[in-house]
C-alpha cells in the first residue's frame, strides 16, 4: 500500500526527494538560552534524515517574533553556526532539510524580547502561553507600514542565513495563526489601508514575503505553509474564502518549490472551504502540494494516489520513531507518540 511513497519526487529541476515522506516541522523548544541549536539538535535531526525532505522546527527570523521558550533563531552569527552543525549532520547522512522561516506576531510575548508585541492591528488572542502559563497574552502593536518593510527585509535576510547555514531551501511559515496568516483572515486583519480591507490589500504583505525570498534565494528553494481554514488562535470567517481564493491565484504564477498545508486534522471541514482544506487547496493549486493532518502512510499513500496532493508530511510519529521511514518500508510497528516524549531529544 506504501509503495508508492518511495518513489523520488522532482521537486523541480534543482532539488530532487529520495521519497514522498517530508518531516513536518516539530517546536521542540530545545534550543540553549541563547537560542542557539545544540548538538542534541543535530543528532535528533541526523536520525530522521532518512525523509525524502526535513522540514525544520520553526526557526524566528528575529527577536521580536519569540513566542514560545527556547525556540531556535536564525538571526545572530552563533545562531547560523548551529544550524550549520545540523545541516552538516544530516546532509552525512544522505539527507535534505529545508528551514521553516516564523514570525509568530500576536502569538509572540515581551517576555522574551522586551516587548512589544506587533501584528497586523492591535487584537489580542485570548489565552496563556505553551509551557510558561503564568504569561497572559498581550494586545499587540498594530505594524506601521514602514515596520512591515522592515519585516519583509528581515524575512529576505533570514532565508540568506539558511542559506549560509546549509540549507536546502526554506518553507516561509504563512499558516497556522502566526505573523504572515494574520494578514489573511479578517478576524486578525482589521486594517484599512494598503494591506487590509480588500483581498488584494490583505494579500500584499504575505506575497512580498514570497517575492523578496524567491528573489533572495530562488524560488525553485521557497516553499510556503498555509493555512486558509482559520482552526487556531483564530475565528472562522466567511470572507477569508476570497481572500484564498486571490492569493492562490498569486501563488500559482511564482512557481513555488511546493504548498504545504498548514492543519493539525484534515478531516476537519469548513463551510467556506466547501470542506476539507487540503481538497480546497489542491482545487484552488495546481502545483506541488504538500498534505499534512493526522494521516498514516497508508492513508497518506492513498490520498497522493486519489490527487488529493502530492508529498506526504508526517509530524508527532516522527518524534516517536526516528526511523519512521525504514519502518514503514520495512512494515513494521511504529512506536505510539505521547507528550512524554516531547521532554527530550531521542
Amino acid at each position: 500500500m506504501t509503495a508508492s511513497l518511495f518513489q523520488p519526487f522532482k521537486l523541480n529541476k534543482s532539488i530532487t526527494l529520495n521519497n514522498k515522506i517530508l518531516m513536518a516541522p516539530l517546536t521542540r523548544c530545545m534550543a540553549d538560552d541563547d537560542l542557539v541549536p545544540t548538538v542534541a539538535m543535530a543528532e535528533y535531526y541526523a536520525r530522521r534524515a532518512e525523509a525524502g525532505l526535513l522540514i525544520s522546527e520553526a526557526v524566528i527570523i528575529r527577536p521580536d517574533g519569540q513566542g514560545y521558550p527556547n525556540t531556535p533563531g536564525l538571526f545572530t552569527p552563533a545562531q547560523i553556526d548551529g544550524w550549520r552543525l545540523v545541516t552538516d549532520a544530516v546532509h552525512a547522512k544522505g539527507g535534505k532539510i529545508f528551514a521553516q522561516l516564523w514570525h509568530t506576531g500576536r502569538v509572540a510575548h515581551s517576555h522574551f524580547f522586551g516587548g512589544p508585541t506587533v501584528a497586523p492591528s492591535a487584537v489580542a488572542i485570548e489565552g496563556t502561553v505553551p509551557r510558561m502559563r503564568e504569561l497572559n497574552y498581550e494586545v499587540p502593536k498594530a505594524l506601521s507600514q514602514a515596520e512591515i518593510a522592515q519585516l519583509v527585509k528581515d524575512y529576505s535576510q533570514a532565508a540568506a542565513n539558511a542559506i549560509d547555514a546549509g540549507f536546502d531551501g526554506v518553507e516561509i511559515h504563512g499558516a497556522n495563526a502566526y505573523l504572515i496568516d494574520q494578514f489573511l483572515h479578517h478576524d486578525s486583519n482589521r486594517r484599512s489601508d494598503e494591506f487590509g480591507g480588500s483581498v488584494e490589500n490583505m494579500v500584499r504583505f504575505p506575497l512580498q514575503v514570497v517575492d523578496a525570498v524567491c528573489k533572495r534565494i530562488g524560488n525553485e528553494r521557497t516553499g510556503l505553509r498555509v493555512s486558509p481554514g482559520a482552526y487556531v488562535n483564530m475565528k472562522g470567517d466567511s470572507r477569508d474564502r476570497a481572500v484564498f481564493d486571490h492569493f492562490l491565484r498569486e501563488l500559482e504564477s511564482r512557481d513555488l518549490a511546493y504548498l504545504h498545508l498548514g492543519i493539525f486534522d484534515d478531516a476537519l471541514e469548513f463551510d467556506y472551504l466547501d470542506g476539507r482544506a487540503s481538497t480546497y487547496l489542491r482545487a484552488n493549486y495546481s502545483k506541488t502540494l504538500v498534505g499534512v493532518g493526522s494521516y498514516s502512510a497508508e492513508t497518506g499513500a492513498l490520498a497522493i494516489e486519489h490527487d488529493c496532493f502530492d508529498l506526504l508530511a508526517i509530524g508527532r510519529p516522527f518524534i516517536a520513531n526516528p526511523d519512521y521511514v525504514a519502518k514503514v518500508r520495512q512494515n513494521l510497528p511504529l512506536v505510539d507518540y505521547s507528550d512524554e516524549m516531547l521532554a527530550s531529544l531521542v
